[in-house]
C-alpha cells in the first residue's frame, strides 16, 4: 500500500508540473489614445498618440485614418514613437473620422482595433 501511495503522489506531482505553464505576455491592450475614442479634437494639425501595455513593434504596426468620405489612407508612424506607444499626424477638415490601429506586440501576437471621433470646426 505504501509503493501505491509513493507512486499516485509521484505521478500528481509530475501530472502538476507537466501542466505547469510560465504566464503569457500579454497582447498589446490600448491603454489611452489622442484623440479619444468617441472624442473630439479642432480642425488643424492633429498628433496622434495612441498607448498601449506593452512594447510593440513600431516597424510592424499600422496606423490606417478613413475620411467622412470613406477614403483610407496609411499614416506613417513616427519612428521616434516611444516603445510602447505610436505616433503620428495629420492636418484634417471638420467630420467624422475612423482610426484603426494595428499593432505587433513583443509577444509576437497583432492586435487591432478602431478609434472614431470627430473633428470640429474649432
Amino acid at each position: 500500500m505504501k509503493t501505491f501511495v509513493t507512486a499516485l503522489r509521484s505521478f500528481m506531482l509530475a501530472a502538476m508540473i507537466a501542466g505547469w505553464s510560465p504566464p503569457a505576455l500579454a497582447h498589446a491592450i490600448l491603454i489611452s489614445s489622442t484623440p479619444s475614442i468617441q472624442g473630439s479634437v479642432a480642425r488643424g494639425p492633429i498628433a496622434f498618440k495612441i498607448k498601449y501595455n506593452s512594447r510593440i513593434d513600431h516597424h510592424r504596426s499600422k496606423l490606417t485614418l478613413t475620411s467622412p468620405q470613406g477614403a483610407a489612407s496609411t499614416l506613417p508612424i513616427d519612428p521616434a514613437s516611444p516603445v510602447d506607444e505610436i505616433d503620428a499626424s495629420a492636418t484634417l477638415q471638420p467630420g467624422h473620422y475612423s482610426l484603426r490601429w494595428q499593432v505587433l506586440a513583443v509577444d509576437g501576437h497583432i492586435t487591432r482595433g478602431d478609434i472614431p471621433f470627430t473633428v470640429t470646426e474649432k
